[in-house]
């Protein structure tokens, strides 16, 4: 098979896909390929091995009937347009599991970055701004006791839950499409409608699977309903939340905070206002940033493909119905 791998990815799933002996052609640079360098590489593989957020919609899958199948690597899947894989046939895998704790860390690094000013703080001191000591200035809040709430407690929020409760002690709410019997049992978590997980959050984590029906679902209006003293972590999309109405909501004390690993648009520019804020901090999303998440991402992509050489179901398929 002829494998396009859009950008290097760690050694540990090259070397399975060599071992297997397919003809690897891997863009060895950072630079983005334009939409016709792309597909017309993709027009002369087999299978395409995704890193990044390539727009697989129904024109690229038009123009690339002789894909067998795609592996992306990644967890989240909203780059491809699954009905248009569907319809022919073409199975879709991502990575799980392997990155939980990675992305899990990293909305708990920003939740306690965000209640401490702690971005904000350093700034002071690269500006020569640290000055003598005020009893009054730059005060962050305590998350003992808090609630948190989660807005997708699946996997990643699950993990989430877990270290906040161990280190705060902090009640879990969670809204979800369906109950998290195990959170519940685990971790005394509660489900609630989409309005009491506004209202009752103090800190409110997104940890959803993103979907046209959730765009920029946290806005002027979402915002309003939360806490005054109220965090708000997004390492999930950007395109949960509504930027302008995010720095409308943090500069006019309509809620406390919020912690960002992901933006929208993505890449956030240099200028953009929010980076100037005391109460924000973002992170250039690198939630699944680690040896170990990036190694194991780099595997079962690997895996996916592989399996599809050896006309196997992938073992971490997203549209499993294309083999039924």
């Amino acid at each position: 098979m002829n494998i396009f791998i859009t950008k290097n990815i760690p050694e540990a799933g090259l070397l399975l896909l060599q071992e297997k002996g397919f003809n690897l052609t891997v863009n060895p640079t950072e630079n983005v390929l334009s939409r016709e360098e792309f597909i017309k590489i993709c027009q002369e593989n087999d299978a395409l091995l995704n890193v990044g957020s390539s727009n697989l919609d129904e024109a690229f899958f038009e123009q690339c009937p002789n894909l067998k199948g795609i592996a992306l690597f990644s967890v989240g899947y909203d780059s491809v347009h699954i009905p248009s894989a569907n319809s022919r046939k073409i199975p879709v895998g991502n990575t799980p599991e392997v990155l939980n704790r990675a992305t899990s860390d990293t909305a708990f690094l920003l939740m306690q970055s965000v209640a401490r000013k702690s971005f904000y703080n350093h700034k002071r001191i690269i500006n020569g701004e640290w000055g003598t000591f005020n009893a009054l200035a730059n005060l962050g809040q305590e998350l003992y006791g808090k609630t948190l709430g989660i807005f997708g407690l699946g996997r990643i929020g699950f993990e989430m839950a877990q270290k906040c409760k161990a280190a705060f002690g902090m009640n879990i709410i969670y809204h979800n499409r369906s109950h998290n019997e195990n959170a519940e049992k685990e971790l005394d978590a509660q489900y609630v409608d989409f309005e009491t997980l506004l209202a009752q959050s103090d800190v409110l984590s997104v940890h959803s699977n993103y979907t046209e029906e959730n765009n920029e679902l946290f806005n002027k209006e979402t915002f309003a309903k939360m806490k005054p003293n109220a965090i708000f972590i997004n390492t999930a999309r950007g395109k949960f939340h509504n930027e302008d109405d995010l720095y409308y909501a943090l500069t006019n004390d309509i809620i406390w905070g919020a912690g960002l690993d992901v933006t929208n648009p993505e890449p956030m520019k240099q200028d953009n206002p929010l980076l100037s804020l005391p109460n924000c901090c973002v992170l250039p999303h690198i939630g699944s940033a680690t040896y170990e998440a990036r190694n194991g991402m780099a595997v079962c992509a690997a895996q996916n493909i592989i399996a599809l050489s050896e006309n196997r179901k992938m073992p971490f398929c997203v549209n499993e119905e294309v083999y039924s």
